[in-house]
């Protein structure tokens, strides 16, 4: 294998782990060390580097450039804005429910207070004006 191209794999994967991509938007991935490095999947694959870069990629304890985790951290803030704003569309929803029906339970009362000084008006004219069938009734007792 040409050593060129497995200096080229080798200096392209350290790039990545240090957060320092040159091409790519720095995601630990083979198709970004390969862009990296100016070599096909092909080459990348029959590289000796290929088999050492994947047993540093699967081992958990292999510390993550921080460009990685500054990703994860912004997947982790879109999710949560996401479901925020979810929360609160759905609470806005039920205040508008509820804000109709305290409207119209407004409405109904104004109207009924409507009627009710409708009915107390004529009811006072009346007493004024008797017609002779109703008796005033005497509330200083």
């Amino acid at each position: 294998m040409n050593t060129d191209t497995n200096r080229k794999i080798k200096k392209a994967f350290e790039r990545l782990m240090l957060g320092r991509p040159e091409i790519t938007d720095g995601a630990l991935t083979i198709s970004n060390i390969c862009a990296e490095a100016g070599v096909s999947r092909a080459s990348y694959y029959r590289s000796p580097h290929a088999v050492e870069i994947k047993e540093v990629l699967d081992a958990p304890q292999t510390k993550r450039p921080e460009i990685e985790e500054l990703r994860k951290e912004i997947r982790h803030l879109k999710n949560t804005e996401r479901r925020l704003r979810s929360e609160n569309a759905t609470e806005t929803r039920q205040l508008k429910v509820t804000l109709r029906t305290y409207a119209n339970q407004i409405q109904a009362l104004a109207l009924h207070a409507a009627h009710l000084e409708n009915d107390n008006q004529q009811l006072r004219a009346h007493l004024e004006n008797p017609s002779g069938k109703i008796t005033p009734i005497d509330t200083r007792r």
